[in-house]
């Protein structure tokens, strides 16, 4: 990344005024929950010995991580990569205990011995493992609903700048999506289908028990109009992929309805490592690579452009004599470098890992790029003689910086910087002669200095701290308190030269922009937990819960354009913004916002009864009240109901054959509150000169958006658990649909919208299959196979009045066109297009078809596979991801790739030059049906190659080296950048559009080389 960033910084005095009182009663709790956490650290040297070993499973296989402890005291480690490990002990010590998920434990004793081999056996309640679910954790047997849980050895591998690139393909049901190819980039997640008419549609986030606001502090781009708006960053980015321990994503609602009015598109709980008893341990990781573009559209290069103007009759002039790829020049070779330290450790009453982060990812587009450093600290304490007094504290801190590109998905006709590399004219240099950008008055913008003449930098610091207190009055009851609080502040500067002479308001000027946000969101819960055998073979597991949150969310913007009478913002070497006030008095903007604080307040229960550990019988209720609804409807209720027969627990059930038959049904309501805060009253903004202007108006009967979801599903283990399989059937129907509205014509011009409840629904209902297998287990060779397929099917009914109109197309002679529609009988956000027949004789469009329903933009089919395989100490893994069924409408090949831009002087798409019938330069290039592609893809996400070398020299353990390639190509008919691509818009009735593609940022192949190793 570019060195070009501010240095001011918030003094700690300033950084407390900033936070506010509101925090103090939190801060309270969390700062001496801080001091106690570094308690475990202290250890005691005493006289030791030198015990090593291994661990193998029961059919000779080396087990990684098994924990391996002197009984009674912290003295422990666990085992590398091969399962072999080495400790020193007290020469007191008799024996060591091994421990293991899904194996029983051992002891085996060491004395006289100073090598022991151990073969672990099986746990026959495995099944009893426990699953992380809303508020608690129940046994893997007592699970009803249709959860997931993806491990650390079930992730994507590679370098991700935020942790939900891990789960992408992994998980049945589950669509992950990139946005952009920027580094720190959002991404699209859809958990059973899209319901989404307003908001973002994206699942609540809950990182260790503390659910996330979904937004990011980051502000938007503040430039000039012809610029546009660019793409979000990922609201997770604060995290350190390396710190994730699990996700278990809730994907039904007699799973999800214990988070209420937050659960309507699923739940992803996120647990992040935590220290294990031992010895400290230190681990580290360390990687580099490079990135580079992963595919491109096909434009006119210097000799096909020449051969097009002889072709279409353009002028000679159009030939600059020059061979020009710009898009290749604004592109690069981007680097990385990620670093990663953990110290973990601690005994029976205190547990601690303390890890640090450091990610500096290139962006391929000259000028782009991402840092982020992360610190977390977790620790599990344990007081008094009985241990009955806990603390679990949780801190993670991160601050990362983006440095980005004027690449919006909104541009006007200028186009952004892709669009403006695209259409560039291959034979006109970039450059003059002298070695200066070539810049000439008109609208013909050269990318290369709009890259170099444009500077945005942001930087977004955030803090999740929770402190959680408990008491076990008994081994069935407990009491757990959790106070938590997320802090995420942002800043954003950026600047525009005024050499940039295209755009009118920058000539002589030059502009610049500084940008603020603080979003907060406080949370305290109290939850009681039972977990008894209350009658015979009856168990009952019960949460009942108390929850309050508050969210806040404020900012500012001060952006102002120079003085043209003394030659604007001039040429000091400084950034604009860092002398913002040498700026025309008359030609600066200030603003700021406060949203109306939203508090929600929520009680919940849940009550699972096991009988015979045969029959589970899941019951769930929550009550919301939220301050964002109107008075009438401030208060929801969301029920639950589900039951589970385990079938390999009955005694005619032939367990020979089949190791788990297991049959699972429920039912469930949960809602979303995915709208502006202060949405059901009247609000207005206060404008410059001390005016007022409507923003919405009042709606005291607005409710919540409610889905309904009915879920049915099998689980199937064979050949002793060696292959498992998952069905799932679902209906989701999502009703009261949230929405903006605005008062018919006639209509005053700065008329206010009102939020309103839509008679209609929306239905997703499909099929999930997981399949996962051990084809071959033993100490030499493993090789294993995985895959989930989801086949979905989306459709709007019983909406009243007017289709709404969405899915806005972007660029030049295409402003107001619209390409989708949620309407009845159709899919949401349906392409509705004239129907593209073809051209005549004189090249000119035949007349259009009617407007009609032309595909989905949602796909009908996921599919994600993964193979694993290991020789020895050689393993290879591979992951894939597929999309069918879903069709995308090329925005970019509509608005820069056709054939008028020749006649401008600009180039245009190869598939334009070789149509079959030569096509005249004044065809008007409307948005229609020739634009709308099948978006089909399978990608291979990625493959890593690994060699383990274990041990090394003594005292480096579990060492292991290896090489990841992601994103290594994919395979599909469609066009444009990317199928994966989504740039979403939002210009067309707040509705988010879907499979739209418009000069998004690129997509990368990235290779990484690491090494991972303990000591």
């Amino acid at each position: 990344m570019s060195n070009n960033w501010y240095k001011r910084s918030l003094s700690s005095e300033q950084l407390g005024v900033t936070m506010g009182s509101r925090q103090c009663w939190q801060l309270s709790v969390l700062v001496p929950s801080l001091v106690l956490s570094l308690l475990p650290m202290l250890v005691q040297a005493q006289a030791t010995r030198s015990v090593s070993g291994k661990v193998v499973d029961g059919t000779g296989a080396g087990l990684p991580g098994v924990t391996v402890i002197v009984p009674g005291s912290t003295v422990g480690t666990s085992t590398g990569g091969d399962g072999s490990f080495q400790l020193e002990v007290p020469t007191t010590a008799t024996a060591l205990s091994f421990s293991f998920v899904g194996f029983t434990t051992q002891q085996v004793g060491i004395t006289g011995k100073s090598s022991v081999q151990v073969a672990l056996k099986d746990d026959a309640k495995a099944l009893d493992e426990v699953v992380v679910v809303g508020y608690g954790a129940v046994k893997k047997n007592d699970v009803t609903g249709a959860v997931a849980v993806i491990g650390e050895k079930d992730f994507n591998r590679g370098t991700f700048a935020s942790p939900d690139q891990l789960i992408q393909g992994r998980v049945s049901g589950v669509q992950v999506g990139n946005n952009s190819g920027q580094p720190g980039g959002p991404a699209t997640i859809r958990i059973r289908g899209n319901s989404a008419v307003t908001g973002t549609g994206q699942p609540l986030y809950v990182v260790d028990g503390v659910p996330l606001d979904g937004r990011s502090a980051r502000p938007g781009l503040v430039a000039s109009t012809d610029i546009g708006a660019g793409a979000d960053s990922n609201p997770l980015n604060f995290l350190n992929p390396d710190d994730i321990e699990t996700f278990t994503v809730l994907k039904d609602a007699s799973a999800t309805a214990i988070y209420g009015s937050r659960a309507a598109y699923g739940v992803v709980l996120i647990t992040t490592k935590k220290g294990r008893v031992g010895a400290p341990v230190l681990t580290v990781g360390v990687s580099g690579g490079f990135s580079s573009l992963l595919r491109r559209p096909e434009f006119l290069d210097a000799s096909q452009y020449r051969e097009a103007i002889t072709y279409y009759g353009v002028p000679a002039s159009t030939d600059k004599g020059g061979d020009v790829d710009a898009l290749d020049e604004i592109l690069r070779t981007g680097y990385l470098q990620n670093y990663n330290l953990a110290v973990s450790g601690g005994g029976e009453t205190g547990r601690y890992r303390i890890s640090l982060g450091y990610l500096d990812q290139d962006g391929i587009v000259r000028k782009t790029g991402f840092k982020k450093y992360s610190a977390n600290l977790s620790t599990n304490l344990q007081f008094l003689q009985s241990k009955k007094l806990g603390l679990d504290v949780n801190l993670n801190t991160s601050q990362f910086r983006e440095q980005l590109a004027p690449i919006t998905t909104d541009a006007g006709f200028r186009g952004s910087l892709i669009g403006q590399a695209l259409q560039w004219n291959p034979t006109q240099p970039l450059r003059n002669p002298d070695g200066s950008l070539f810049v000439q008055a008109g609208d013909v913008v050269n990318p290369l200095a709009n890259q170099e003449y444009f500077n945005d930098n942001s930087r977004v610091t955030t803090i999740l701290a929770s402190a959680a207190p408990y008491y076990k009055f008994t081994n069935w009851l407990e009491y757990r308190a959790l106070l938590s609080i997320n802090y995420n502040t942002g800043q954003r500067r950026t600047s525009i030269d005024q050499r940039l002479i295209n755009f009118p308001d920058l000539i002589d000027k030059g502009f610049a922009a500084i940008s603020d946000n603080e979003l907060v969101t406080q949370q305290i819960a109290h939850t009681l937990n039972f977990n008894k055998a209350i009658a015979g073979a009856v168990n009952l597991n019960a949460v009942l819960g108390y929850e309050y949150t508050k969210f806040a969310n404020s900012g500012s913007n001060t952006n102002a354009f120079g003085n043209p009478a003394v030659g604007g913002f001039g040429v000091f070497g400084l950034d604009y913004t860092n002398y913002i006030q040498y700026s025309a008095t008359g030609a600066r903007n200030v603003s700021s916002f406060f949203d109306p604080s939203s508090e929600l307040q929520s009680v919940f229960g849940r009550a699972i009864l096991n009988f015979k550990d045969r029959y589970v019988l899941t019951g769930t209720l929550r009550r919301d009240e939220s301050s964002k609804f109107g008075p009438n409807n401030r208060v929801g209720y969301f029920p639950s109901f589900a039951i589970a027969w385990d079938l390999s627990r009955e005694a005619f059930f032939p367990a020979e054959k089949l190791t788990q038959l297991k049959l699972r049904a429920g039912y469930g309501r949960t809602g979303n509150q995915e709208f502006p805060a202060g949405a059901a009253q009247f609000r207005y903004t206060l404008d410059n000169n001390g005016a007022q202007s409507p923003l919405n108006d009042e709606n005291v009967d607005l409710k919540w958006q409610s889905d309904a979801q009915f879920n049915a599903g099998i689980d199937v283990g064979a050949l002793d658990n060696r292959l498992l399989f998952t069905a799932n059937y679902f209906y989701k129907t999502t009703t009261d649909l949230l929405f903006p509205t605005t008062p018919g014509e006639p209509r005053p011009a700065n008329a206010a919208i009102r939020w309103e409840n839509l008679d209609g629904k929306i239905v997703n209902k499909g099929v999930e299959f997981d399949l996962g297998t051990v084809l071959v287990r033993n100490d030499k060779v493993d090789v294993g196979f995985n895959a989930n397929a989801t086949f979905i099917r989306n459709e709007v009914s019983d909406l009243t009045g007017a289709a709404i109109p969405t899915g806005a197309i972007n660029g030049q002679g295409l402003s107001g066109a619209l390409s989708q529609s949620i309407r009845n009988g159709y899919p949401i956000n349906a392409f509705f297009l004239p129907q593209y027949t073809g051209l005549d004789e004189q090249g000119l469009s035949n007349e259009f078809g009617p407007i009609a329903y032309s595909g989905s933009p949602n796909p009908r089919t996921l599919l994600g596979l993964s193979a694993n395989a290991r020789y020895g100490k050689l393993a290879l893994i591979a992951n894939m991801t597929g999309v069918f069924g879903q069709y995308i409408y090329n925005n970019t090949l509509n608005a820069v790739g056709n054939v008028g831009q020749i006649g401008a002087g600009k180039n245009i798409a190869l598939s334009t030059f070789e149509n079959s019938v030569k096509e005249a330069t004044g065809n008007p290039s409307a948005a229609s049906t020739r634009y709308l592609e099948k978006g089909d893809y399978l990608k291979m996400s990625n493959v890593t190659l690994s060699y383990s070398f274990g041990d090394v020299g003594g005292f480096v353990k579990g060492a292991r080296v290896y090489v990841t390639g992601q994103n290594l190509f994919v395979i599909t008919d469609y066009d444009g950048f990317d199928p994966e691509i989504n740039t979403v818009k939002r210009g067309a009735n707040q509705v988010p559009s879907i499979g739209i593609d418009y000069l998004p940022y690129p997509s990368a192949r990235t290779f990484t080389l690491g090494v991972n190793f303990s000591l």
